[in-house]
Parts: structure tokens; C-alpha cells; sequence
């Protein structure tokens, strides 16, 4: 699969089981924010370098920059000698689900720019930030669903999403978007070949509507592309922005002033891109002693990881995102920081100060790449309460030791970061990564190969871990329905088997409904089935495809999945661990048989489960 697909995939399937993560507790209720004056710190004020000077908090926002400012009754005190006051970060572009965006905030990111997650997300999060209940995390905006066209990017893995059948029904499709919340529209004008794929993508003309039915409502149309060709295309059918640079090519000569003269602005996610050479592209966070104690394991992983190349897959090259960099800087072109966080060689929050860095190497001053980060996307996006220090703007802040405008990776050095005024308790976020990566260096407890359940007992008894249990996306705010039973007449002529049925509903396009092994001592504890090679079952039904989903401590809460069909007769099915991208099996968390998301009753038994 493509780069791009395999994105997708990881947004539809951590969406659909996230739920299944640990519970965390509801954000708590908005409390006044205290008076903070901070005291003689140098400011970047989102466009410049101020020098060393004070700044007065108020009720969450900024009240006044000075020398010698009087501290109100109860106000906390920040030294701020040799360290630089700058608005919180704003990431361009990232996938934002789950727990994504309190990670987001322990590395200064205050805001995240989503472009592509699901409506039940969207509102979720923004009826919390509405409320005050987000100041433990990055604030949202979002593209919500984005626009793509039948069996285009965004549809292939499982999540049920509208997709737009004609240039005449653009409109119409905008505003049913507007509807969900969308606060602004994301495009995809891209057939997947720079990464050695062919998936079907919109006609210019297609494009060219979106834009103009977003336009008419006051929306912003953004363009996802995957070359040179289309990065054209979408800017000259009257784009905002692109949303991401190509790597296909050099750029012609004249492209930095073809965009400038269409007043377009550009997200590279150079570090995205150079993970798309196979180079994890923020492998350098993960060993930076200054960002290390904040990386959930997982996050360590990612950060290093590149995506596979397709053996058919053209050449690509980063350095043709570097050179597009410069062409537009030097051309006066808007240049945004964003991440393409929630794929391989990102992670959340960590992954913009790579981007910061990796902006520097193409070409940008580290005054021009904070302000990419902070002033420039908050103007491109409209978003009039942040993105500098000055007053009555949001007190979003991150507090870095050193002179980021002098050396970039200074951003990485940080002192504290608040939210509205708020400090974010970023030492007790290190004592949880602490833990879980405590956890995840003890190893899982070994388990053996073979049979784990053949039913024979007529029970869903298990030879070792923790056994079956439903599983259902009623956790999510789903309304399936399920059941598990033992039930007479298995494989091969056994005596009983598994039968798993139940009807998935709305409202959630990821439903799911099933029956979950736990292979380790308890619920969702790893065990290590490196010994084995493969899952193998037998399963007969109602004809429907089903998803093997098969959870890893390694992979956090992200689940690697495939499908099977249970037809009318009895099929054995042996499933590498490979095939579920290269795993290897030494911390199996879990194993589902699941049905949906496709509407509607469904019926199917399993048999023999085992590792091989």
C-alpha cells in the first residue's frame, strides 16, 4: 500500500478501537486562571525577537509587556533570565484522536490543525474547549471528512465515509460537511503513483467545485496532493493552501512565484516527507535527552520509523522538498509547520520541533521558522486569539531555555508550557511515560505456541491468558449489540465451536461488535507469542468479511488488522504475524473477531484458535 494509504489506515483503525485504551479521566472543569508575571525573558511575539523584558497573565490572557511590571496579589512569578517566552505552537497539519493531543501540549504544541478525523471527534472536542474542559490538551480545529471520491484516499481501511460522486453535487457535499463541524475543507487531488500505487482521485473539474462551493461559505479548501503536477493543478483551480510538498521532482523554476501569485499558502511536513524515503524523519527526538523523558514508548518507535517502499514504486526525493522550501520563502509564500502527525516518523507535539529544524535546513531563518509555527498559521487559518504575545491575545505559552532565534533546537529545551494561563503539569506527564516505559522494557510473560481454544468444554475457555470476553463499541458511544456462545458442530467434525453474533448500528461509521482473546495474565496484558509464527483459526458464516484485529504493547492502542470471509462451509485460515505489517508477536495485548462496520446483523462461528 501506498504511504498515504497506510496513513489512513492508521487513523481509521486507532479511531475505531480506542475505546480499548486505558480510561483517563474526564477533563476537569474550567477554573479561574491565577495572575503569572514573567520576569525579564526574552520574547518572540510570533513575527520578532523582543529583548528581555516583562509579561503580566490575566484571566487567561495576555495583559501587558514592559519592564519592571507590578505583579498583582497572588500573581506566581517566573524567572525568566536567560530563557524566551513564545506563543504556543501551532502544528499545520495532524490526525488527532484519542490521546493525541495531550501529548501535544507537553511539547509546547497548544493547538493542532487536524486534517482528517471523524465528526464524533470534532465535536467532542470542541464542546470542550467551548466549555474550558481542554487546558490539559491541544486545542482542535478540523477538517473533519474530507473530501475524497469512491475508493479514493480516506475509504480503503474500513471507516464508512461520505464521498462526493459529481461536480454537481459539490455544494451540497461542502455543506453537509459545514453541518458536522468541518471549520474548513480538506481536499484529495492525489492517485497515489508517486508512492507506486493507483487509486482513483477527484477530475480537476471536481476540484475546482469544492473549492468554489467552499468559497461560497466562507471556507477555507486546502489540497492534499502527491506531485508536482497536482501541487499546480490544485493552486491553480484556486486553493488556499496545499497541504503537503512532493517529493516526485525538483520544482520548475517558476513555481515559488506561481503560488505567491495566487496568494497561496504551503504546509511542506517535511518530516513526514523524508519518512516517505524510508528514513524515520524525527528519529533524531527520540535520543535528544531533552525530549526523551516525555515519549511514551510508542512514540519512540514512530519517531524512528519510515514508511516501506513499494518495490514498484518510482524514485523519490527529499531533497526536492528542500528545494520547493526555498523557492517558496524566497518567493514571499506563507510556509506553515505541521507534522503529519500519526504517521511513521512523527509523533505528537515532538515531531514540530524536527519540523522546525528541518524548515531551518531548507532555507528559513529560525525567526521565520517560529513564526511558521506560530504567527503564520494562525493568520492563514483565521485564528485571531493566538499565535503571538501581545495583549488581549490567549495566554497559550511555551517557556524554552536559551535562544531558539539563534539555534532552532533550543524550542526542544523547555521550561514550561500553559494553556489560557494555565501551567500544564508536565512533570507528572514524564512520571506516566515513565511508567510506560517501565512497562513496556519488562518483558511479557512467555506464552506457548499451539491450540489456545478449541470449545470442546462448551465453554470459551482458553489454555492460557485471560480468556474471551464480548467486545463491543458501546465503550465508544456505539449502539451494537453482540453475544459470544458455544454452540454445537465445529471444524474438521469437532463437537462444538465459537459462535459470534449480533448487529452493528449507528451512530459510529468505525463500529464494531465481537469477541476478544487476551492471551496474557489479564485483560489487554501483553504475552509474548514470538514462538509462534502466525494466528490460526477456522471460521464458517454468513458469507460477510470480518477483521482479525490484533492489539501490541509496541503499537500502543493502534490495532493491526485483517480481514477474513466466513462463508457457508468451514475454512481454516492461518494469518502470519507478518502479514500484520511486519509484526513478530512478542507482545500480543489481544486478539478480536470482529463484525462491522458495515450495518447489519451478523453471524459467524470460530474454531481450533491458536498460534502456529
Amino acid at each position: 500500500m501506498s504511504p498515504i494509504d497506510r496513513a489512513a489506515r492508521s487513523i481509521a483503525t486507532a479511531l475505531g478501537c480506542a475505546a480499548l485504551a486505558a480510561a483517563h479521566a474526564a477533563p476537569a472543569a474550567a477554573q479561574p486562571a491565577p495572575p503569572t508575571v514573567f520576569r525579564d525573558v526574552r520574547v518572540f511575539d510570533g513575527e520578532r525577537m523582543l529583548p528581555a523584558q516583562d509579561v503580566l497573565v490575566e484571566g487567561g490572557r495576555i495583559a501587558r509587556l514592559g519592564r519592571g511590571l507590578a505583579a498583582p496579589p497572588g500573581a506566581a512569578v517566573v524567572d525568566g533570565s536567560g530563557k524566551t517566552l513564545l506563543p504556543g505552537l501551532i502544528d499545520a497539519h495532524t490526525h488527532t484522536y484519542g490521546d493525541n493531543a495531550r501529548a501535544a501540549i507537553a511539547f509546547g504544541v497548544t493547538a493542532e490543525l487536524d486534517m482528517f478525523t471523524l465528526p464524533e471527534v470534532v465535536r467532542t472536542m470542541r464542546a470542550e474547549q467551548a466549555a474550558g474542559r481542554a487546558r490539559d490538551r491541544a486545542d482542535l480545529y478540523s477538517a473533519g471528512v474530507l473530501v475524497t471520491v469512491a475508493g479514493g484516499h480516506g475509504t480503503e481501511y474500513g471507516v464508512r465515509i461520505p464521498t462526493l460522486a459529481s461536480a454537481d453535487s459539490a455544494q451540497a457535499f461542502v455543506d453537509a460537511r459545514i453541518a458536522e463541524g468541518s471549520d474548513y475543507i480538506k481536499i484529495v487531488y492525489d492517485d497515489a503513483r508517486t508512492y507506486g500505487g493507483n487509486r482513483p482521485t477527484l477530475t480537476l473539474e471536481m476540484m475546482r467545485a469544492v473549492i468554489e462551493a467552499a468559497h461560497r461559505r466562507g471556507k477555507l479548501a486546502v489540497v492534499h496532493i502527491g506531485d508536482l503536477a497536482g501541487a499546480r493543478a490544485a493552486i491553480d483551480a484556486g486553493a488556499d493552501g496545499l497541504v503537503h510538498l512532493f517529493v516526485d521532482r525538483e520544482p520548475d523554476p517558476e513555481f515559488g512565484r506561481f503560488v505567491a501569485a495566487h496568494r497561496a499558502f504551503v504546509i511542506p511536513t517535511l518530516t513526514v516527507l523524508m519518512s516517505i524515503t524510508g528514513v524515520g524523519g524525527g528519529a533524531p527526538l527520540a535520543a535528544d535527552a531533552r525530549l526523551r523523558p516525555y515519549l511514551s514508548p510508542q512514540d519512540s518507535t514512530a519517531l524512528a520509523s519510515g514508511f516501506p517502499r513499494r518495490p514498484n514504486a518510482p524514485p523519490v526525493s527529499y531533497a526536492a522538498a528542500e528545494s520547493t522550501v526555498r523557492q517558496l520563502v524566497a518567493a514571499g509564500v506563507p510556509v506553515l509547520a505541521g507534522t503529519d502527525a500519526g504517521n511513521p516518523g512523527t509523533s505528537h507535539g515532538a515531531a514540530m520541533h524536527r519540523e522546525l529544524e528541518l524548515l531551518v535546513k531548507a532555507g528559513m531563518t529560525p525567526v521565520q521558522a517560529l513564526a511558521a509555527a506560530t504567527s503564520v498559521p494562525a493568520a492563514a487559518f483565521r485564528l485571531a486569539d493566538r499565535g503571538r504575545i501581545a495583549p488581549e491575545m490567549r495566554a497559550d505559552l511555551l517557556l524554552v531555555d536559551g535562544d531558539p532565534s539563534a539555534e532552532i533546537t533550543a524550542t526542544r529545551a523547555i521550561a514550561g508550557v500553559w494553556k489560557e494561563g494555565v501551567r500544564f503539569d508536565r512533570a507528572r506527564f514524564a512520571v506516566a511515560m515513565a511508567e510506560a516505559r517501565a512497562a513496556a522494557a519488562r518483558p511479557a510473560p512467555r506464552a506457548p505456541a499451539g491450540l489456545v481454544s478449541d470449545f470442546e468444554g462448551g465453554t470459551p475457555s482458553a489454555a492460557f491468558g485471560a480468556g474471551w470476553i464480548v467486545t463491543l463499541d458501546a465503550q465508544a458511544g456505539g449502539t451494537s449489540t453482540g453475544t459470544m456462545e458455544v454452540v454445537q458442530g465445529g471444524a474438521a467434525g469437532t463437537g462444538r465451536s465459537l459462535a459470534i453474533t449480533g448487529t452493528i448500528n449507528g451512530p459510529l461509521p468505525y463500529a464494531w461488535a465481537g469477541a476478544m482473546l487476551s492471551p496474557g495474565p489479564q485483560m489487554m496484558a501483553p504475552a509474548d507469542l514470538s514462538a509462534a509464527r502466525a494466528v490460526h483459526f477456522w471460521a464458517k458464516g454468513d458469507g460477510k468479511t470480518y477483521r482479525l484485529m490484533l492489539f501490541s504493547q509496541g503499537r500502543g492502542f493502534t490495532p493491526l488488522v485483517q480481514t477474513f470471509t466466513a462463508g457457508p462451509e468451514w475454512r481454516e485460515y492461518t494469518i502470519p504475524f507478518s502479514a500484520f505489517g511486519g509484526y513478530d508477536g512478542r507482545d500480543v495485548m489481544a486478539v478480536i473477531f470482529a463484525g462491522g462496520p458495515a450495518p447489519g446483523p451478523f453471524s459467524f462461528q470460530v474454531d481450533e484458535v491458536g498460534f502456529r
